[in-house]
């Protein structure tokens, strides 16, 4: 990338942006900024974001930590490139379906594979929106999937926001909860290996509730409890219906917006 006219931007910004002039220290012969993102990708999917280090990740190329300083400023700055490797080919995504409604939808469910490829970005720090190139080419995308509904730019981005924050929080979610079951099922299988007598019980959503919700303090979690609607998985409910559910919601208050502005409404 080449340094372009402008304020200066940022660090981690003005990489992805091709702004950042020419470092002391000249590139380590047979390594790219892509090879150390990469890496640094493979690393944080196969073992979270808790695994990533600069020290962890040139051990994956082969090099010295020092060595991926040439390219990358900090851990943070990683983190940046990082996120925006994720959405790689952002710019060229095509939504499907007919109406703002299929193609906004669509729009999540690929945010949501995304974050189920790439779980660590559910763990990253978001100080602010994400601002890199990718980033943007996405947004760009849900506001466009908007386009003809005679919402104001400002409440499509508000709607943009609030599908992005609900995502990620669902994501996260499902995330924290299939490692606590992965460690619940592997603590019970080293106790029943060591002989255990009775090994821990691996809880579900709905066996706790039917074991603390008693039904004269919580008359309504009881029957719910004792329904057999939840679901038998650790998080309880189908976490994909209970996700879609969410994002449909999501989608009627853009049409009971749409159609406040079409009646004139405030």
């Amino acid at each position: 990338m080449t340094s372009e006219a402008g304020p200066p931007l940022p660090p981690g910004l003005d990489l992805l942006w091709g702004r950042r002039g020419p470092g002391r220290r000249g590139p380590q012969r047979g390594l790219s900024v892509q090879d150390v993102v990469a890496a640094a990708v493979g690393v944080a999917d196969a073992e979270g974001l808790e695994a990533l280090s600069m020290a962890r990740v040139a051990k994956e190329l082969g090099f010295t930590p020092m060595s991926l300083y040439r390219y990358v400023s900090s851990k943070d700055e990683l983190l940046q490139l990082m996120w925006n490797a994720s959405a790689d080919g952002a710019e060229n995504l095509v939504l499907e379906g007919d109406g703002w409604r299929a193609r906004l939808r669509s729009w999540v469910l690929i945010q949501r594979e995304a974050l189920d490829r790439h779980p660590w970005i559910t763990q990253m720090p978001l100080a602010a929106p994400p601002l890199a190139p990718n980033s943007l080419a996405f947004v760009e995308h849900g506001l466009e999937a908007m386009d003809g509904t005679g919402l104001a730019d400002q409440d499509r981005l508000r709607f943009i926001g609030l599908l992005t924050s609900y995502t990620l929080s669902e994501a996260r979610m499902a995330y924290d909860a299939a490692r606590a079951a992965r460690a619940a099922m592997a603590a019970a299988a080293a106790a029943a290996a060591a002989g255990a007598d009775e090994p821990p019980p691996v809880w579900t959503y709905e066996a706790l509730l039917r074991e603390l919700a008693d039904e004269r303090t919580y008359p309504r979690l009881h029957r719910l409890a004792w329904a057999q609607e939840i679901g038998g998985s650790p998080a309880g409910f189908d976490e994909r219906a209970e996700f879609l559910f969410g994002v449909n919601a999501i989608l009627d208050a853009v049409q009971a917006l749409i159609d406040r502005r079409a009646a004139g409404g405030s």
